[in-house]
C-alpha cells in the first residue's frame, strides 16, 4: 500500500467537495486551511450548489481529477460529507489518480472514495474531520489526530478518558484497515467499488439511523460475507442511532451487534470514539493495523 507523502507547512492544499454543499463561505474555508499551515487552493465544488449536491456531477468529478493531476497540489481535503460521492466514482480518472498519489482526507459520505483509493489505487487515505469542521475549531483530542494524519505524526489510538471500549469477541488480528460509514459500505455492495474486507480489519461508524436500519445494513454486510472475510472488526460511534425514549419492543445496538457480528467469531470491539462525534479520532485507511480485542487496543504495525 502506497503511503502518500506527509504534508508540510506551506504546502498547497486542494479544498473541494464530492458530496453535499457546505454552509461555510470561501473565506472561512481558506482561513481554516491557512490556520492549519497550508496554502489553500479552492476548487469550484467547494462552494458550488446543485440541489443537495455541491455542484453537478461533472463539476465534482473534474475537481478531483484536476487536483490529483496538478503536481503543485500536495494534498486534498473535502469541505464536508453528506450525500453524492458514489455518484461520481465512475467519472474519476483512476489511472491519473494512481499515478499521482497524494494525501486525501474526509469521512462520512467520503467513505465511498476512501476505500476506492485503497482498493483501486493501492493508496492510503485518511478518515478524518474535514475543512468545514476545522473552521469551527477542533477540540484538544480531535486536533492532534487531524494533525497526525496531515503531517504524518505518530499518535496513540486510545479513547478519551472515561470512554471505555467493550470487547465483543476476544482475540488478536492483523490486517489493513478498511471501512468507514455503514450506509456507504452497504451501498457499495454489488458495485465495482464493493468493500473488500478479506484479511482486513473492518471499521464501521454511523449517524442518525434507527436500530432497524442499522440492523438492515449490517445484515446486508453479513449476508455478503464481509464479517466472515474480515480479520477483525472495530465498531466506532453510532451517533443518534439508539431508539428514542418511549419506543417499545426494539432491539438495542448491542443486541444487533451480538446477533449479526459476534457469530462471525472475529476479534471485535465496540465503543471506539471515531465517527460523527466530538471528540473523534482519525484513522489511516489502508494502513496495516493490529487489534487485541481482549485488551481493547489497536494501532498501526510498523514494518
Amino acid at each position: 500500500m502506497i503511503r502518500p507523502n506527509a504534508l508540510q507547512p506551506g504546502d498547497r492544499l486542494a479544498i473541494l467537495c464530492g458530496s453535499s454543499p457546505t454552509s461555510k463561505t470561501s473565506e472561512e474555508l481558506m482561513q481554516a486551511a491557512r490556520d492549519m499551515g497550508f496554502e489553500p487552493v479552492l476548487y469550484p465544488s467547494a462552494t458550488a450548489r446543485h440541489g443537495f449536491l455541491s455542484g453537478e456531477d461533472a463539476v465534482r468529478a473534474n475537481d478531483i481529477n484536476a487536483a490529483f493531476a496538478d503536481e503543485s497540489i500536495k494534498g486534498i481535503v473535502c469541505t464536508r460529507g453528506g450525500y453524492g460521492f458514489h455518484r461520481i466514482l465512475p467519472m474519476l480518472n483512476w489511472e491519473v489518480i494512481k499515478n499521482n498519489p497524494k494525501f486525501f482526507g474526509g469521512y462520512s459520505d467520503v467513505t465511498a472514495i476512501l476505500n476506492a483509493l485503497n482498493q483501486i489505487c493501492g493508496m492510503e487515505s485518511y478518515h478524518m474531520p474535514m475543512v468545514g469542521a476545522w473552521s469551527d475549531g477542533l477540540d484538544e483530542y480531535t486536533g492532534p489526530f487531524v494533525k497526525a494524519m496531515l503531517f504524518g505524526n505518530d499518535i496513540e489510538y486510545v479513547n478519551p478518558e472515561g470512554c471505555p471500549i467493550t470487547t465483543l469477541v476476544p482475540g488478536k488480528a492483523e490486517g489493513l484497515l478498511c471501512g468507514g460509514n455503514l450506509s456507504l459500505l452497504a451501498a457499495s455492495l454489488g458495485t465495482p467499488y464493493e468493500i473488500d474486507t478479506k484479511g482486513k480489519i473492518l471499521f464501521i461508524e454511523e449517524i442518525g439511523e434507527r436500530p432497524y436500519k442499522v440492523d438492515g445494513m449490517l445484515t446486508h454486510l453479513r449476508n455478503a460475507g464481509k464479517f466472515d472475510d474480515a480479520a477483525g472488526i472495530i465498531l466506532g460511534a453510532f451517533t443518534d442511532c439508539a431508539d428514542k425514549e418511549g419506543v417499545i419492543g426494539g432491539l438495542s445496538l448491542e443486541d444487533i451487534y451480538r446477533e449479526l457480528i459476534v457469530p462471525a467469531g472475529k476479534p471485535t470491539i465496540s465503543g471506539v470514539v471515531c465517527g460523527h462525534c466530538s471528540p473523534t479520532m482519525s484513522l489511516p485507511m489502508g494502513r496495516l493495523f493490529q487489534l487485541d480485542a481482549a485488551a481493547g487496543t489497536f494501532g498501526p504495525v510498523e514494518k
